[in-house]
Formats: C-alpha cells, structure tokens, sequence
C-alpha cells in the first residue's frame, strides 16, 4: 500500500504562474488544488484543510496577507504551514509576511528546487 500523498494549495492569480507551481508540486509527488483568487481560496482551504499551501501576496480581490490572517484565526486552519510567494522583496514587505504568519516567504521568480525545498521543510522533511 503506498503511502497517502500530501496535499498543497496553489493561490495564485495568474493562470500560468499557478500551473507552473501546481506542475512542480505534482512532479514532487504532492496531490494539488489550484485556485486564481483570495475569495475562492478561502472555500477551497476551509473544505480541504490541506497539509500546505502556497500563496500569493498581490492578488485584485483579496490579498495573500489577508487569506493568511484568516487561516491564521482559524482554529482548524491555523497549523497549516503557509508558503508566501510575491514579487515584493523589500525586507519590509518579508517582515509583513512573516509577522501575518507566514511560514517561509518566497520571492519570484521561483525555482523548481526553492517551492520543493520549501515546501518539503514546511512540511517536516524531504521527499
């Protein structure tokens, strides 16, 4: 019996950017969820409680930061390890992120290795 896969979360709200990322979480064996906005990302978190999720920071209705708060608040949600993805990279814009609740920050463009890396170690080891 092989062992269960891992689920992670893809928030991301350009559609190449979130095939690419889902693209390398499944080619390192996770199982994957897509969503292209903050609203969408809060049901698509709430119903799957999945093991990580990789978040955008700039997105037009609601905002990486903000998706991040509310897991954060939420008492079923709040253990989920959270990846922030942005082009921001100013230490101010790193410090918000983590100071949200960020488990690691990332900034883009984003390698195959550093997601994979990042999010192997949110998640407590190597694949």
């Amino acid at each position: 019996m092989s062992p269960v896969k891992k689920t992670v979360i893809i928030v991301e709200d350009e559609p190449d950017t979130a095939e690419m990322f889902a693209e390398m979480m499944n080619i390192s064996g996770y199982t994957v969820f897509k969503s292209y906005g903050g609203t969408a990302a809060l049901n698509l978190i709430t119903n799957h409680k999945p093991d990580a999720v990789v978040l955008d920071v700039m997105m037009p209705d609601l905002s990486g930061l903000e998706v991040l708060r509310f897991i954060r608040r939420d008492p079923r949600l709040e253990h989920i390890p959270v990846i922030l993805v942005s082009a921001k990279s100013m230490p101010n814009d790193i410090k918000d992120g983590i100071d949200a609740g960020a488990s690691m920050y990332l900034t883009k463009p984003v390698s195959y290795n550093d997601l994979k890396s990042a999010v192997d170690q949110v998640l407590g080891g190597s694949r």
